[in-house]
């Protein structure tokens, strides 16, 4: 089975074999992905993507499957002939703003919540959407068809136009209760719902490439398409076990697993967000800003000549003092391309911190406020859900970062559980096995996950300290 997993920052193609009892996964090809700015917007190439994922493919030889996982919340329009009309644009480009005050003056906060159950943030498709309604864009005139950004790439691939229903429901356009677009909402925001089509179940065999592709691969399937999806599917929960996740890395998506969406009054006043998940299952969860912060300091640093490798910022954070400043990683001044270790140094002075702009210091500043606010997105999903949490499943690339899981379980008070790292290609190639019935359920996939790699526990320390800085951002961020 193939693994297409692409990320805001790379995208690869791991090979997975299954044994029966165990995954063995294998990188076969890397390949850089990131935005590009021109006239001013900053777009995707997602040509040179795609050809990147085929050549990747290739590389991988003859296989029995494969699917497709991306980011969230991005798109193309596709005319009648089914051809693409613009570069999908970056969901961190400015076209958004104001675009929430928009649609809450058109609709209303309350409605759009009721009928989505989707965290309110700019970057959301509902917005880029509404971004173009108002700038009376010719392409959303012209569309006949809006795929998410899997659903593009598979369509490409094999020819069948299917959003799937995990990263559909990430749009904040699709109301997970009637299972079906929320075309009433759409019509009074002024989106066309003719745009919207079929949204496939996680699993669904889709087809075959087309055949002038030359592929060596048997069927394709969508996975869970949205990699939070995949990642989570792949979290190693022991049987009825009361747990958290976080799912690390650009974002870092803090939640829990439910069975049917948790839409209320306390769900929205906390901005949780409903996401449709693996195996009749629903991700109660918040989206924190993640390891983007660092990822934009280092291109920051690398402008001005100096290369930071993330084993070099994990040796200096270490070193540097603990609680210099702590910042709300979500602050929206912190979402854009910039000088972000300028960014975050201006934020601390807000609250009386001098940070200093060692890379270091920065970096410790950017673990610890992740780590406390990891700790108060946990309350809040205590306090909606009625489930005491008693562990934290960190996955992804996160999970790596061993001062920042060391971190999170003092901030956290419980244990942290880290791995697997490549959880969203292992929950990739799971859906897949479970759709070739070579796994029955998500719980069996997860007893195959547990089995298949190696993972590391984090006990809390340090406790005290951390109770006294969770109370401080806890003021300042109220």
């Amino acid at each position: 089975m193939l693994a297409v997993d692409l990320g805001a920052e790379s995208g690869r193609t791991v090979l997975g074999s299954f044994d029966g009892e165990r995954l063995a996964v294998e990188e076969v090809k890397r390949f850089p992905n990131g935005p590009i700015e021109v006239g001013g917007v900053l777009q995707w190439d997602v040509l040179r993507l795609y050809a990147d994922m085929l050549e990747g493919v290739r590389a991988a030889g003859q296989v029995d499957s494969m699917g497709i996982d991306t980011w969230g919340v991005d798109f193309g329009l596709l005319d009648r002939a089914g051809h693409l009309l613009g570069n999908p644009v970056h969901y961190r480009d400015r076209r958004t703003e104001g675009m929430l005050d928009e649609a809450f003056r058109r609709v209303g906060r309350q409605e759009i919540y009721e009928r989505t159950g989707v965290q309110f943030i700019p970057i959301n498709t509902l917005y880029q959407l509404l971004a173009l309604v108002m700038s009376q864009d010719p392409q959303l005139e012209a569309a006949d068809r809006m795929l998410t950004m899997p659903a593009l790439l598979g369509y490409w691939l094999t020819g069948i136009a299917a959003d799937e229903f995990t990263d559909a429901t990430t749009t904040q356009c699709y109301d997970p209760r009637a299972d079906a677009w929320a075309s009433g909402m759409l019509d009074k925001l002024g989106i066309p719902v003719r745009i919207f089509g079929n949204v496939v179940p996680p699993g669904t065999v889709l087809g075959v490439p087309r055949a002038q592709l030359g592929l060596a691969v048997t069927r394709v399937i969508a996975p869970g398409t949205h990699d939070t999806a995949s990642a989570v599917a792949a979290v190693p929960f022991e049987r009825n076990e009361h747990a958290a996740y976080i799912s690390s890395g650009t974002w870092s998506l803090v939640g829990i697993e439910i069975r049917e969406p948790l839409i209320n009054q306390d769900a929205l006043e906390a901005n949780l967000t409903n996401e449709g998940g693996v195996g009749g299952t629903f991700r109660l969860l918040k989206n924190v800003m993640g390891l983007w912060l660092l990822q934009e300091c280092r291109r920051a640093w690398a402008v001005k000549g100096a290369d930071m490798p993330y084993e070099d910022l994990l040796r200096l954070a270490e070193a540097a003092p603990a609680f210099s400043a702590v910042i709300d990683p979500d602050d929206a001044r912190l979402l854009h391309p910039g000088d972000m270790p300028a960014r975050i140094a201006e934020i601390a002075a807000e609250s009386g911190h001098q940070l200093r702009l060692d890379p270091g210091v920065i970096a410790r500043c950017i673990f610890e406020s992740l780590a406390l606010k990891y700790r108060r997105t946990l309350e809040q999903l205590e306090r909606v859900s009625g489930m005491r949490i008693r562990t934290v499943h960190v996955v992804g690339g996160g999970s790596n970062n061993r001062l920042v899981c060391q971190m999170t379980a003092d901030a956290c008070g419980r244990p942290v559980v880290a791995g697997p790292v490549e959880a969203t290609a292992i929950g990739n190639l799971l859906v897949q096995a479970m759709a070739l019935g070579l796994i029955s359920t998500l719980e069996q996939a997860r007893d195959v996950a547990r089995r298949s790699v190696a993972l590391q526990t984090y006990e809390p320390q340090s406790t005290d300290e951390w109770d006294k800085a969770g109370h401080t951002a806890q003021r300042s961020w109220t």
